[in-house]
Formats: structure tokens, sequence, C-alpha cells
């Protein structure tokens, strides 16, 4: 697992090791056992790092912040249990040219872009509950069908909800015995796949806001998500798509293959500290692994098929391309 503990190796960390502090040396990042006597937990190359994602009791240096600045690593922050706080942007050359094309984008285009995402969702739900053996889902092949019909926003969330409401309906075919699903709760979640989906989703969703912002894009300015303050409505149309087989795919190989159990939940349905680690160490091995892309037709990694989707949105809203392709499996 790469948080705290381990070597850094990829552009993407974890530090969940309670009162640590992240400094900078030399153009090294240390973790620093501040309130211990392991003094230095472990130490990486600055140029490496993309994002840091620190969870609970965990502060920076001051010449880190800035030095995290200068080289674009984005912090995120998170409870010690996984509830996403909030992050650190740093400043980055924006591309203004792709910023004027995003808040130009006229309503038909945005809808484009927002039927080919929500109709490669339906498609890859499709595709998981394939692969897992469940049949009869010709109800949400229909219901992709659909998607090409919308005629604006609205008719297509009505379409996404009950795609949405019928995969679900079916998703506890996934499961081996001793697990259950009946239906899909988030505020608090109602059970443990419902836990382990809710902290894979904002897992994911933080992938995404990585990928939008490397490619000079505003996460804040969605195309089907209404917008809100403080709601980064591009990140979750984007990642819509990666919903079924990024996310629930992996929360059912977790607990398919016994990597989590129920005992490691505590009482409100969170994973315990030790279960935490085990998951944040299985979802970014999960990221690594190499998937076909479907539009360029090589190995890329699950972290680099998200950021080749964020330089297709990103083509598409320039004019660079005329329509988005959005990452649909079919097999």
């Amino acid at each position: 697992m790469k948080d705290s503990q381990g070597a850094f190796e990829d552009s993407v960390v974890y530090v969940t090791t309670q009162g640590t502090q992240v400094r900078t040396d030399g153009g090294q990042i240390v973790v620093y056992d501040v309130e211990g006597d392991d003094g230095e937990l472990a130490r990486f190359p600055v140029k490496k790092l993309e994002t840091i994602n620190v969870f609970g009791g965990v502060n920076f240096s001051t010449p880190f912040v800035a030095e995290a600045n200068e080289h674009g690593i984005v912090l995120n922050y998170f409870t010690q249990n996984g509830k996403y706080r909030g992050s650190f942007v740093p400043e980055r050359n924006t591309i203004a040219e792709v910023r004027r094309a995003q808040y130009a984008l006229d309503d038909e285009t945005e809808l484009g872009i927002a039927k080919a995402m929500i109709a490669a969702k339906i498609r890859n739900a499709r595709t998981l509950l394939s692969r897992k053996g469940v049949t009869g889902t010709d109800v949400l092949a229909d219901l992709g069908e659909r998607v090409s019909t919308a005629t604006n926003a609205d008719d297509l969330r009505g379409i996404e909800g009950e795609a949405a409401g019928r995969y679900f309906a079916r998703l506890d075919e996934t499961l081996v015995d001793g697990w259950t699903f009946e239906k899909r709760t988030k505020r608090p979640p109602e059970d443990h796949i419902n836990s382990l989906l809710s902290l894979t989703y904002v897992m994911m969703k933080n992938e995404v806001l990585s990928a939008l912002r490397a490619y000079n894009l505003d996460p804040f300015l969605g195309v089907l998500h209404a917008d809100r303050h403080g709601r980064p409505s591009l990140a979750l149309d984007l990642q819509e798509e990666f919903r079924p087989l990024f996310c629930d795919s992996f929360v059912t190989r977790l607990v398919n293959r016994g990597a989590i159990t129920h005992s490691e939940f505590r009482d409100d349905n969170r994973l315990t500290d030790d279960a935490f680690q085990t998951y944040l160490g299985k979802f970014d091995d999960y990221m690594d692994e190499t998937l076909t892309h479907p539009h360029f037709g090589y190995e890329v990694t699950r972290r680099k098929a998200i950021r080749q989707q964020a330089i297709l949105l990103r083509k598409t809203i320039t004019g660079e391309m005329d329509d988005y392709h959005a990452l649909e499996v079919v097999r």
C-alpha cells in the first residue's frame, strides 16, 4: 500500500498515519512522525507527485505547501474514515482558450456530451451484470437506446435515474452468499455495501477532479449535473461512465474475494481503521491495473484511462473533435 508507512512510487499517494507532518527537504517530500518517536517515515521525489490524499490528523509545513503550489501538487483532505473535506488546488498556468470554450458551450453540445456519458454508463452497467452472470437486462438496453431520443437535460436525467434503479435492483445478484444489497442509500449509507459504494465514489470523484484540473477544465461547470455552490458538477458528470465498471466492480471484488468482511465495519457501517488501510491499498492497486482503452485500442491503467477521457472531453469542448467518445466497455 502506498501510504505514509511505505514507499512512494506513484503519482498519487495516501498519508494515513495519524500525528504526522508532510515536509519538504531538498527536492524530496518527507513524511515525519511529529507525535511519536519514529522520526522520518518516508520520502520521495517531489517531481513524481501529482496528488497527495491525507486522512485525519495529518498536517503540512508551510514550505511544503509552497512547494506543492510550485509543482502543481493537489492536496485532498479527508476525515480519518474517508469523508471528503476539501482540496488545496495549486495555481497553474490555465490555458485561457480552453476555459473560454468551456464557458461558451451551447446547450446542444452540452447535451451531446452528456448523452455519450450516460449511454456509456448504462452500457457499462449491463456489461458488469453480464460478467457476473446476471441475465435478463434487456430493459437496460432499451433505456440505453432511449438516451439518443432525449431532447433536454431533464429528459436525460429521467432516463439515467430509471436505469440506475433497474441496475441497482439487480446488483444483489452479483454478490456471494453472506452479502446483500437491497437499494442505494447515501446519507448515511444503511448497510456495508452502500458504505463501500459511497467511499469508492468519493475516491473516484477525486481521481476525476485531478484529471480535469490537469487538462485545464473547470470541474465546477457541468454538462448534466445542475450547478450548485461547491459541487464539482463536471467531475460528477465524467464520473458517471466509470461508476459501474470501475467503482461497483471494485466493491463487488472486495467482498466476493473476502478482502473486506462484515466484521471490519463499525456500528455506523464505516470501516475500522485497519480495514480502511486495506481498502486504500486495494484501491490503489486496482487503479494501477490495465485495460484496453476502447477508443485508443491499447493497454492503459484505470488511472490513465480517466486522464485520457479528460483529454477527449477537452478536445470535444474546444471543437477539435466533433463528438465525445465516452469510456464504453462492451465485453
